[in-house]
């Protein structure tokens, strides 16, 4: 089973990014082997949609589970739709919460966990400032 984990790092040492969508990588395991591939995530610094973005591109490596922080609405129903099995929640270096999930320790998320645009960090919505 393909295994995806947002990671702020490209290494199996890395710790999980809390978020999603503008996570930096996503580290891809084979459950089995424990081989991984760390594949950067292009959406991260994407103005809007990151979270669609980046469930396209974890539906396009065949992932079956998505281990993250935290997900938005958007990239939830995207996933969901491509069949992936999302756990949140984690936290930690990626080889221990893929060692978690094989021993049953992590449970499936069945509905968002944040708000859209979260992680976006300070000064960066697109609305305009108070008083203009």
């Amino acid at each position: 089973m393909k295994i995806g984990v947002s990671s702020s790092g490209n290494n199996m040492e890395a710790l999980v990014d809390p978020r999603f969508g503008r996570c930096t990588y996503f580290v891809l395991v084979d459950s089995e082997s424990m081989q991984f591939e760390a594949v950067p995530n292009l959406a991260a610094t994407s103005g809007s949609g990151a979270g669609i973005q980046a469930a396209q591109t974890i539906a396009g490596k065949q992932v079956q589970v998505l281990i993250t922080g935290n997900v938005g609405p958007n990239a939830f129903r995207a996933l969901s739709a491509a069949g992936i099995t999302v756990i949140t929640g984690a936290s930690g270096k990626v080889r221990e919460v893929i060692e978690k999930y094989k021993k049953g320790l992590l449970s499936e998320t069945r509905e968002p966990t944040v708000r859209g645009h979260f992680g976006m960090g300070a000064g960066r919505g697109h609305g305009r400032r108070r008083g203009q």
